[in-house]
């Protein structure tokens, strides 16, 4: 099964934000396009807005300007359903309510060809669901695009309870003769993207709710820490909180409220308070005229210890050695000794964050997970309140030392990155054993469609075998909500690969 011929109409139904940006993108593949809205009047607006960003494609020289000529000829406002009968292919792009667009697609079963491939574009709703009202769900399937859809290259292609194989295919190669990127996927709540990247968001409002640290340290964390483009606090004031809880409570809910998926009561109370983010002017954070910008805490310069005694390799830290020593900073080695920690010249230790918390041992310091530690420029610390001002002190001058800024958050078991890393990885497996969609299409989804340094996979494998898992079981000991519960996925996984690495 091939994608379709550039001679067949593609019609949108919804000409709001998401169905302009589809429009556009199969507009410019090179298809005939028809805009329909139910709104009268609001297909032709949008027709308008989008040969104005055609136009200014051509100012910017990434699109010919016979091209836009030729596109602007293929897109035409429809007046009514019956004006899509000849289309090959149907997206909706309507409002995520499951009656609307059950309806919308009864009807459209109505006016076009059987041959005719229908896609919804939702995000938080079953495609299986949306389907089901059809006389032939086979030729039904998911096209879920990402905003802005001209710009974001992912797509994921989602099959319902129902979608034959074939229909699944043409959508497939379809997106991909756009210039897309398609990944496919199983008809579960959140799909690959909205279900794997919610610890993303959780966690860091689990860290605030904790008051571990504030969102502009945590962002910061994630971002110069942890490698990712945005903090969760700064991203979700992007989207809009209003948006964000909602896919967030609509896959816990989808889950059978499910602990793993919780939504946070701080952000609950956020959008009850109108502060939905840029959109209004204030969120986490405040964009109103004259505010000011809020900023991470920064540890005061420290002095930097005179030597490290490292017990073991540190694990997924292990290039922190080499930065010590071209520090300056001596590093004597305990041969004797396989643990991941160093012990600092008063006594104290510092060790990697484990889901451990530091009141729980005599004078430990923990560190942040980093995605390169090399490259970091910031590192969490973490301490209780036993823990000795020196061991503090000498921990945030090693740091400093490295070229990082420092901030120091509570006791917070996994801290910022590692316990948000973790249930990420955890989430893959667990999606990938239950059949959504393979390892490979999970590391390309979460890579573009969420900007993510690493796919989940990438990151099990770069941080070994059991890291996750050890990581999770600890949190799960002092939080047995299940929240953190390890997966069976996760749990076989590491465990069969320990097996394997023992008998090799």
């Amino acid at each position: 099964m091939t994608a379709l011929d550039l001679s067949s109409p593609v019609a949108v139904v919804g000409a709001g934000t998401m169905g302009q940006g589809i429009a556009q993108v199969a507009l410019v593949a090179g298809h005939p396009v028809r805009l329909y809205d139910a709104v009268p009047g609001r297909a032709r607006e949008a027709a308008a807005a989008i040969g104005a960003r055609l136009d200014r494609l051509v100012e910017k020289d990434r699109l010919a300007a016979g091209d836009r000529d030729e596109a602007r000829g293929r897109l035409h406002a429809a007046q009514d359903l019956a004006d899509l009968a000849d289309c090959a292919l149907v997206v909706e792009a309507v409002v995520e309510r499951l009656e609307v667009k059950q309806e919308l697609f009864r009807q459209l079963e109505d006016v076009v060809g059987e041959d005719c491939l229908l896609a919804t574009n939702t995000s938080s709703l079953s495609v299986t669901a949306v389907g089901g009202a059809l006389r032939n769900p086979g030729r039904f399937v998911g096209l879920h695009f990402f905003n802005p859809a001209p710009l974001l290259p992912l797509v994921e292609v989602v099959s319902g309870y129902a979608t034959d194989v074939t229909s699944a295919t043409r959508a497939y190669e379809t997106a991909r003769s756009w210039g897309k990127t398609p990944v496919a996927c199983a008809d579960t709540p959140g799909f690959i993207v909205n279900r794997i990247a919610r610890p993303f968001y959780a966690e860091a409002f689990a860290v605030y709710e904790a008051q571990g640290a504030d969102p502009a340290t945590i962002d910061a964390v994630l971002r110069e820490s942890g490698g990712f483009r945005m903090g969760a606090f700064e991203l979700t004031d992007l989207i809009g909180q209003d948006v964000n809880e909602s896919v967030t409570h609509s896959v816990w809910q989808s889950f059978f409220q499910d602990a793993r998926f919780t939504p946070s009561l701080a952000q609950r109370r956020l959008v009850e308070s109108g502060r939905l983010g840029r959109k209004t002017g204030h969120g986490w954070y405040d964009y109103r005229d004259g505010a000011e910008p809020a900023e991470p805490h920064t540890a005061e310069k420290a002095q930097p210890p005179a030597y490290v005694v490292a017990e073991g390799d540190l694990g997924p830290a292990s290039e922190l050695l080499a930065l010590i020593r071209e520090a300056g900073i001596q590093v004597r080695e305990d041969e004797e000794d396989h643990g991941t920690r160093l012990v600092l010249p008063g006594g104290g230790q510092l060790a990697l964050a484990d889901g451990q918390t530091s009141v729980e041992f005599r004078d430990v310091v923990y560190f942040d997970l980093a995605l390169d530690y090399r490259r970091a420029t910031r590192i969490a610390l973490s301490a209780s309140q036993d823990t000795a001002a020196q061991t503090m002190a000498e921990a945030i001058g090693l740091f400093q030392a490295l070229g990082k800024d420092v901030s120091v958050i509570g006791d917070v078991p996994g801290m910022i990155v590692a316990r948000t890393v973790a249930r990420i990885v955890d989430l893959a497996h667990d999606a990938v054993a239950k059949g959504v969609a393979t390892e490979e299409d999970v590391d390309t989804a979460m890579r573009l469609g969420v900007n993510y340094p690493l796919g989940p996979f990438e990151w099990s494998r770069r941080l070994g075998r059991m890291w996750a898992y050890s990581l999770l079981d600890d949190l799960h000991d002092r939080d047995p909500s299940g929240r953190y519960a390890p997966s069976l996925a996760l749990y076989r996984h590491s465990y069969a690969t320990e097996k394997r690495e023992g008998a090799s």
